[in-house]
């Protein structure tokens, strides 16, 4: 998530709720408010989307577990007439509003301060990075040989092994990719095909890579393969269940996860603060 701050926007790497007593958290107190604005349990239900009887549970549960009772209801009813706050209540709101704005300023603090760690900034970026891909891949580019078109992107996974990815050399611009690059590679799972025997094929696919297989997971046609890489980078392969069981696929098995260069998506990660 992002947030400005004295024109700088900074991602909030640390997120935290805050519940007081282990129990009275943020929903809990919005409840409370919205009772205390409305003066009806009923409209203080509808505004936080719940039912009547969940508002309900929820106040029993803030007023059996405070020392004071939070909540008069002076005429019941299904229309929870006449329900306001009791002094306690009103204390413990003010209480949690104060603590709120405590704990959001502390939390500021820690972003900004994450902010301004480069290795850190190095760990947590590509954690941040949305996308429909099943395999996400941290890397640093190592070469790049341009073609009249096309070039090839070459980078070095954090256990050693080399992925080749090709890329227009107009995208190469538009992405800034350069040696000593740090970039995200995305690869769609059904893009990976998985042989038990390479040394028996020849391949026109540029990436090989050996593994073993970590977990197998079928559904009604399809099987997903876990492949672990020997750097401990996990790969996922969706291939068919017929062909999962001709190669015997199963926890131990040595494979390779094959797929061609461009089947690489590449994200470059700025190495400026978000």
């Amino acid at each position: 998530m992002l947030k400005k701050t004295n024109n700088r926007v900074t991602t909030r790497w640390v997120e935290g709720e805050l519940r007081l007593a282990g129990a009275l958290d943020r929903r809990m107190i919005a409840l409370l408010k919205a009772i205390d604005q409305s003066g009806s349990i009923n409209q203080a239900a509808k505004q936080m989307g719940l039912s009547y009887k969940g508002a309900w549970q929820i106040i029993e549960r803030a007023n059996n577990l405070a020392p004071k009772v939070l909540i008069s209801t002076a005429t019941g009813g299904s229309k929870g007439g006449g329900t306001c706050l009791t002094a306690a209540g009103q204390a413990l709101l003010s209480l949690f509003v104060r603590l709120e704005k405590q704990h959001r300023q502390f939390l500021q603090k820690l972003n900004e301060s994450l902010a301004d760690d480069p290795e850190m900034m190095l760990l947590l970026k590509p954690l941040v990075i949305k996308t429909s891909a099943t395999n996400q891949l941290f890397g640093v580019i190592t070469a790049i040989n341009a073609g009249a078109v096309n070039a090839e992107v070459f980078v070095e996974l954090k256990g050693g092994e080399r992925i080749v990815a090709s890329q227009t050399l107009a995208m190469l611009d538009s992405l800034g990719l350069v040696v000593g690059g740090d970039v995200l590679l995305l690869i769609n799972a059904p893009e990976i095909s998985v042989v038990t025997h390479p040394e028996h094929y020849s391949f026109s696919a540029r990436n090989c890579m050996p593994g073993k297989v970590i977990r197998v997971q079928h559904d009604a046609v399809e099987s997903e393969i876990v492949i672990q890489l020997s750097g401990g980078d996990n790969l996922v392969a969706t291939i068919t269940q017929t062909s999962a069981e001709a190669l015997g696929l199963s926890p131990g098995v040595s494979v390779n996860a094959v797929f061609k260069s461009n089947a690489v998506i590449i994200a470059a990660i700025s190495k400026a603060a978000v």
